[in-house]
């Protein structure tokens, strides 16, 4: 099933599947207000018409008890309804709590890059770039960072978005309920390649994600210090392509900057990506 087309309301997760529930609980508490204040306003003009002469002009009213009680007292109630349902659901699909499974999650460690994704996968060994497979059904446990400026990784068929900021790490907990592939994206502007800052979320079969693990084992290049730090180069439009081996411990070299931030922009080595030069300077 191809789901790189569809939206936010066609959840294929937990974290998804609930909160499309809280936005469609919000919504139906929010049209106890809309729905009423519609009506009165068409009852309000209709029966104060010019023509009705049964509507009693009082130009010098100045309060209502009753009225009172019903302008408070509704707005109140759906105030604490959707307070409630924001509270529980907050709580419930904070994206550090971990998503109840009798399987193990499977850690994933993302750190952003201008402009891909990279994807180590810690207890396996291997690495990923703008690709990211995992087994359906199973909870994914994401560490995410950021090696340059501040990016947000969504993938909005599933669940939460969650910031990767340099320096910093969050955490994410995912899971998808069947095989699919899912668009995944930055969806914070983060500079010339955000457009093109996406990747795909394969959720396959167990069997297939071995298969798939076993393939990525036996091609591609090594991910060590060297090799990351020509990654972390700004480059557009990268094709997905896989690490054959992951050096240990390089998310936290990167979290920790052993391993320094990404370089800024090369003109002579990237076409259409410079720096930005403003005022006068820019006139010349």
């Amino acid at each position: 099933m191809d789901n790189l087309n569809a939206g936010l309301l066609e959840p294929q997760g937990p974290v998804s599947a609930g909160e499309m529930a809280i936005l469609i609980d919000a919504s139906l508490v929010m049209l106890a207000i809309v729905i009423p204040t519609l009506l009165a306003i068409i009852g309000f003009a209709w029966w104060f018409r010019a023509s009705n002469p049964r509507a009693t002009y009082r130009p010098d009213f100045t309060y209502s008890g009753r009225i009172e009680l019903v302008v408070w007292s509704i707005p109140l109630m759906v105030i604490l309804l959707l307070g409630g349902v924001s509270w529980i659901g907050s709580h419930e699909f904070d994206p550090a709590s971990p998503i109840k499974s009798s399987s193990a999650p499977l850690e994933v460690e993302v750190v952003s890059l201008d402009w891909k994704w990279l994807f180590v996968y810690p207890n396996l060994g291997i690495a990923s770039v703008n690709e990211l497979v995992v087994p359906a059904g199973t909870p994914v446990h994401f560490k995410l960072t950021s090696a340059s400026v501040l990016s947000a990784f969504f993938v909005p068929q599933l669940g939460s978005m969650i910031y990767t900021m340099n320096g910093m790490t969050t955490q994410l907990n995912l899971m998808a309920d069947r095989p699919g592939v899912f668009r995944g994206m930055s969806s914070h502007f983060n500079g010339d390649g955000f457009a093109g800052m996406h990747f795909t979320l394969s959720a396959v079969s167990m069997a297939d994600f071995a298969a798939w693990v076993a393939r990525a084992r036996e091609r591609g290049p090594t991910l060590d210090a060297a090799s990351y730090q020509e990654l972390s180069r700004q480059s557009l439009n990268v094709a997905p392509f896989t690490f054959r081996a992951a050096a240990a411990g390089l998310f936290g070299d990167i979290v920790m900057q052993t391993l320094p931030p990404g370089l800024g922009p090369e003109p002579t080595r990237l076409s259409g990506v410079s720096p930005r030069i403003g005022g006068d300077d820019a006139a010349r």
